[in-house]
């Protein structure tokens, strides 16, 4: 996948409002991306190898997203990327599953546990790489202003689901005072920082096509490099029907 950059002629004949012209944008591919969730914390011990696992993957047909969770908060370190959010929608994931349980670090490929993660991932990523998206997804970024990062996405799909999306942002590193992890320095890489509400794809039974544009706020002391923006079209029942990244533009 390679970046488009588009100039402001080209943005014009696509229709693209102004506010993204000279911007990069992506499309999804005809095959299925990967979408690979990592739920971890800062509060725990076991979670640093797997934090270092999912920075490694880098072009592996996969979107990576990091989701720090909040029920360790209380043993003496509150995560500062941690949100509920990401526990109920771990607790979601472990619910389709029939499990009761949930547990850091735990790792989801297209919407199913992979335990084996350090061994059994890149098959995984594969397996659905192999098979025909079932969703259509584009996004498009626009220069970072006073305001934030503009963001336009558009997904489509003959099947019913919602479209999420996330602002996420990599480089980062948090020197841990407390808890578990007392006096290490930990670095962290695709962390979600903002967690969009979903948007159904479907009206009354109907499948249809969304656009969702916004301006996003900047997290304190991020820079346009390290940020992107995720997607992905899932179903209720958990199936991720495509999913697509694309980093801030001008980022690597």
């Amino acid at each position: 996948m390679k970046h488009l950059i588009l100039s402001l002629a080209a943005a014009a004949a696509l229709n693209i409002p102004p506010v993204l012209a000279a911007a990069c944008s992506l499309h999804s591919p005809a095959y299925r991306l990967a979408l690979l969730e990592l739920y971890t914390s800062e509060g725990c011990s076991s979670c640093p190898p797997a934090d270092r696992f999912i920075s490694g993957l880098r072009n592996d047909g996969a979107v990576v997203l990091s989701e720090h969770v909040d029920y360790w908060n209380y043993i003496g370190w509150k995560d500062p990327f941690s949100s509920k959010t990401f526990t109920d929608r771990q607790r979601w994931l472990s619910d389709l599953a029939g499990s009761r349980t949930i547990y850091t670090p735990e790792i989801f490929v297209g919407g199913k546990e992979v335990r084996d993660w350090a061994g059994s991932v890149p098959d995984v990523v594969k397996r659905i790489n192999a098979q025909a998206a079932q969703a259509d997804i584009s996004i498009a970024l626009g220069v970072v202003g006073a305001a934030g990062l503009p963001v336009e996405v558009r997904a489509s799909s003959a099947y019913e689901g919602k479209l999420y999306i996330a602002l996420v942002e990599s480089g980062l590193a948090s020197q841990v005072v407390a808890g578990e992890n007392r006096g290490r320095l930990l670095r962290h890489d695709f962390v979600v920082r903002e967690w969009l509400e979903p948007v159904a794809l479907s009206a009354g039974g109907k499948p249809r096509s969304v656009m969702v544009s916004k301006v996003l706020a900047l997290p304190a002391g991020a820079t346009a490099g390290r940020l992107g923006i995720s997607a992905f079209v899932q179903s209720d029942k958990g199936q991720v029907l495509q999913a697509l990244a694309l980093p801030g533009c001008g980022g690597s």
